[in-house]
């Protein structure tokens, strides 16, 4: 896909055919409406030349991990987002069953990685090619998936550990799934930088990521909260961060810049990223106000990682 800078901003291709762009953006189809994709950190590890931060924060081996979706459907349209969240996805005339989905994103996945048998050490790409964590965070929201808590049961019933992401807007389903760790993302103070920010298709759903918060403070699973600083849009007000987060009270938060990828091009310009001295910086000042300490930072990710001890952990 070519691109061609516009003052400060990339002008992206027009969206005519939305699974051929998923293929050229090399994610593989699984089933009739989710999908799979490697990682770059997935490549780096099969190689043997680094791994993701959370190998660092929470233990994870990150080429046998697995990143895909039950959905490509969203409800919001965030800024930072890098997928095309122009691109209205619709509702399948028919739900894939848990089992179908995790079946199929397993096939995809050993396909997705089969030209790294002749360039990875071959101990760890046979280790690849049986993922033993799944990250269900890569386009769309999962939780406008029916069937979720089975998809976690099903994952977890062969032997994965689960992660799951949400934008907390369907709180109905963020109180009915487990996985191993819950994530739930968090890219505004308040509702008026929300509705700048993730630009939602409701106005109502700040207050349904509001329940969500109050939800997890009552679950006893792993949770964490995710942050993505945008610069000149959402990099303030450290104690209306704090005071959402306390609703919630998770394991761990994670702070992390904005990247200037995919699709985000065509929206924001690349000085919105933050440098990493600037998330650690915010990051210590979310901190200060709710008693968590900074734990790991990953300079390279321009993430900083914060828990009520000061400590990473391990799925164990």
């Amino acid at each position: 896909m070519s691109l061609k800078d516009k003052g400060d901003l990339m002008v992206l291709p027009e969206i005519t055919d939305f699974e051929s762009l998923l293929k050229k953006q090399k994610y593989s189809l699984a089933g009739t409406h989710s999908a799979v994709k490697t990682c770059l950190w997935l490549s780096r590890s099969i190689k043997d030349q680094g791994d993701c931060y959370k190998s660092t924060f929470y233990g994870i081996t990150s080429h046998c991990c697995l990143q895909m979706t039950p959905t490509l459907r969203c409800n919001q349209r965030c800024l930072h987002c890098w997928r095309p969240t122009e691109f209205e996805v619709p509702l399948p005339n028919s739900w894939d069953s848990p089992v179908e989905i995790v079946g199929s994103s397993i096939k995809a996945q050993r396909k997705l990685i089969t030209g790294f048998g002749h360039s990875a050490p071959r101990e760890r790409w046979i280790e690849a090619n049986e993922p033993k964590h799944v990250a269900i965070s890569l386009s769309g929201e999962p939780t406008l998936y029916p069937y979720l808590p089975e998809l976690v049961e099903e994952y977890e019933s062969q032997g994965f550990t689960t992660f799951v992401v949400s934008n907390g807007t369907v709180p109905e389903m963020m109180e009915r799934i487990e996985p191993s760790q819950l994530y739930m993302s968090l890219d505004a103070p308040d509702k008026e930088t929300y509705e700048k920010v993730c630009l939602p298709k409701s106005p109502a759903l700040w207050d349904k990521i509001n329940r969500s918060l109050e939800i997890l403070g009552t679950k006893n699973n792993r949770k964490a909260i995710r942050i993505t600083l945008i610069k000149g849009l959402n990099i303030f007000d450290a104690a209306g961060y704090a005071r959402l987060i306390e609703k919630a009270d998770p394991d761990y938060i994670e702070i992390k810049a904005y990247m200037h990828l995919g699709f985000s091009r065509g929206r924001l310009p690349r000085e919105a990223m933050p440098a990493h001295d600037e998330v650690l910086e915010f990051a210590k000042e979310i901190a200060g106000h709710i008693g968590y300490s900074v734990a790991d930072d990953v300079e390279i990710s321009r993430i900083v990682l914060l828990s009520k001890d000061g400590k990473v952990s391990d799925l164990e």
